[in-house]
């Protein structure tokens, strides 16, 4: 009975002990999970669907490889002559002169048209490789964009947060003076009808805040729920830029779509040879043996032959397939004179605009943003102390909310911008 009562004490606590934690495991299970650039890429990278495709793309090029190499497959004929379909003297033996024949016949694959194949078929999956990359690239720019956007997104609702605090002290102050009889109504009251567009603009941005965080969700293929989802990264610029060469040769070098031209060119070539190896005449080599082949030879019973087959290609010597693949070469060279001119044009682009981001961001970051806060704070002193109108102190506060929220969009535009110069240049040269 003692024992019984010990337990059910012991019992007891550990249920109100369970029910004291219950919250805070709940607030652990619901927990919002903050993902960093690194670690969000590399979820992209394993979970994208678009991007697994294609990479069984590459393996079903790497297995046309085994195909590319195969040699002919031998040929094994039987034949049987000599049954009998009548009497001889009056005797029906119909086995006794049947002869057996069987054959084997190989075709010989001659100036090397196996490796050839072969050769084309590692350029092809090369090419697929690199395409396989250039598809990445341009992906990883979505989700870097996306990304970007999501950090614009918090900044601007966080702005609005501080911008709605700032101006709840401001209608505090206007309430002391109104009671102080330092205030009109009138201008109380329009004081506080300003406060909706504050409460709008939290709202505005909430809305799309949780938009971005959808669409980066759906890149990464992800239903985590919208709520339970964040990232964080540095949203800010640097205002170092090297000079331009530097990013167009780190881009001829890193581009994996110009890579895949030039393989284009190798694989090129390399159908033109065997295009020419496929004009060239393969024989087929035989062999049979042959039981009871004669009955003029009474002790030839077997025999042994060989044969060789050789088409005389006269009319067919591949000449369409040879000038095809020797146009298709020249053909590739030109596609990647114009996929070489299109990465400089991309790299001049996204260069120019980052160059121009910066500018505009150095001089709002060194002048434009105190000089706002400054006329806000001046002017909102000088009101609360009758020093200025309302009239001003609605001024201040909207060109120190339009200048503050500019700044922030020229931040996401220049991270954009780096976005793309990463695109263009082929590999991330501005984290």
């Amino acid at each position: 009975m003692i024992l019984s009562n010990v337990i059910q004490k012991q019992y007891t606590g550990l249920l109100r002990l369970g029910i004291l934690l219950l919250p805070f495991f709940a607030g652990v299970a619901y927990a919002q999970s903050s993902y960093t650039w690194d670690q969000i890429k590399t979820r992209f990278e394993t979970a994208n669907p678009a991007l697994k495709a294609d990479a069984s793309n590459v393996d079903e090029l790497k297995a046309e490889e085994i195909t590319a190499y195969l040699r002919p497959n031998p040929q094994f004929t039987l034949s049987e002559d000599g049954v009998q379909i009548a009497r001889y003297q009056g005797v029906w033996q119909p086995l006794s002169g049947v002869q057996l024949q069987p054959n084997f016949s190989y075709l010989h694959e001659r100036d090397h048209k196996r490796e050839l194949r072969l050769e084309s078929a590692k350029e092809a999956t090369g090419i697929g490789r690199s395409l396989h990359e250039d598809l990445e690239r341009n992906l990883l720019f979505n989700l870097r964009s996306a990304f970007v956007q999501t950090l614009e997104a918090k900044a601007v609702l966080e702005l609005a947060k501080s911008d709605l605090e700032y101006y709840d002290k401001i209608i505090e102050i206007s309430h002391a003076r109104y009671k102080a009889g330092d205030l009109a109504q009138i201008d109380l009251d329009r004081i506080e009808l300003l406060r909706v567009q504050y409460e709008s603009e939290i709202q505005t941005a909430i809305v799309n805040l949780r938009s971005q965080k959808i669409a980066l969700l759906q890149l990464l293929n992800d239903r985590t729920a919208v709520d339970q989802f964040d990232v964080n990264g540095p949203f800010g610029f640097t205002g170092d830029l090297k000079p331009l060469n530097d990013f167009e040769q780190v881009a001829l070098d890193a581009r994996p779509d110009l890579r895949a031209a030039l393989q284009s060119i190798e694989q090129a070539k390399t159908n033109h040879k065997l295009a020419v190896s496929n004009g060239s005449t393969d024989p087929t080599f035989g062999a049979w043996y042959t039981y009871n082949p004669s009955f003029n030879n009474q002790y030839d019973h077997q025999s042994l032959g060989l044969s060789v087959n050789i088409p005389l290609r006269i009319f067919d010597r591949n000449q369409g397939e040879k000038k095809r693949t020797l146009i298709d070469i020249d053909r590739n060279q030109q596609l990647t004179d114009v996929t070489r001119a299109q990465v400089f044009s991309d790299v001049d682009s996204a260069y120019e605009q980052a160059r121009s981001n910066v500018a505009l961001l150095v001089s709002y970051r060194d002048k434009y943003k105190d000089q706002a806060t400054r006329v806000r704070d001046t002017v909102t002193y000088a009101y609360q102390h009758g020093g200025a109108s309302l009239m001003d102190f609605l001024n201040a506060q909207s060109d120190y909310r339009t200048v503050q929220l500019a700044y922030l969009q020229l931040i996401g535009a220049y991270l954009t911008a780096a976005s793309q110069l990463n695109l263009a240049v082929g590999r991330e040269v501005i984290q």
